[in-house]
Order: structure tokens, then C-alpha cells, then sequence
């Protein structure tokens, strides 16, 4: 029997706060289609994501992956190899 190997669930967001220690919060959009209407929408959401060393900033569009619990809100971790840092960086 073959073996199947899954991906763990993951999301592209853009950071919206790194006021948390280790923690940022981001958000996802995605599109929903209405039953009736049949009209496209934006619903969002977010996800607070672990960012060891806080190195992402406010604005940066990110892939976040689900990962073991590490909180009470927490069950994603932000991938730093697909991360997109936002223009004009206050350094």
C-alpha cells in the first residue's frame, strides 16, 4: 500500500500587529461567493502565528503553517524562507 504524505495547512497573510513577544498577528483573506446573489466577497480572519525572534514587521506578506499547539491561541508558525518583506522599513 502506498504511503501518503501530508502537507500540513497553510495560509498567505499579511502581518497586522508584533506587539507580543515571539507572536505575530496575521491576517488572511479569502473570497466567498454568495448563495443568492452569487456576488464575490472578502472575509477575512486572523491567526496569531509564532515568529521566533521577531523578526517579521507590520505590512510583510507571509505564509503561515499549521503546526503543533504552542499556546492557548497558537497553532501556526510563520515560514521565513517565503516571507516578503513590506517597502520603506522604519530600520
Amino acid at each position: 500500500m502506498e504511503q501518503k504524505t501530508l502537507r500540513p495547512q497553510s495560509f498567505i497573510g499579511v502581518v497586522v500587529k508584533t506587539a507580543m513577544k515571539d507572536t505575530a498577528t496575521v491576517k488572511v483573506d479569502r473570497y466567498v461567493k454568495n448563495a443568492k446573489y452569487k456576488k464575490y466577497f472578502v472575509r477575512s480572519k486572523k491567526y496569531l502565528a509564532h515568529d521566533p525572534g521577531n523578526t517579521v514587521r507590520v505590512g510583510d506578506t507571509v505564509t503561515i503553517v499549521a503546526t503543533r499547539p504552542i499556546s492557548k491561541l497558537k497553532r501556526f508558525a510563520i515560514d521565513p524562507t517565503k516571507t516578503i518583506h513590506a517597502e520603506g522599513g522604519n530600520d
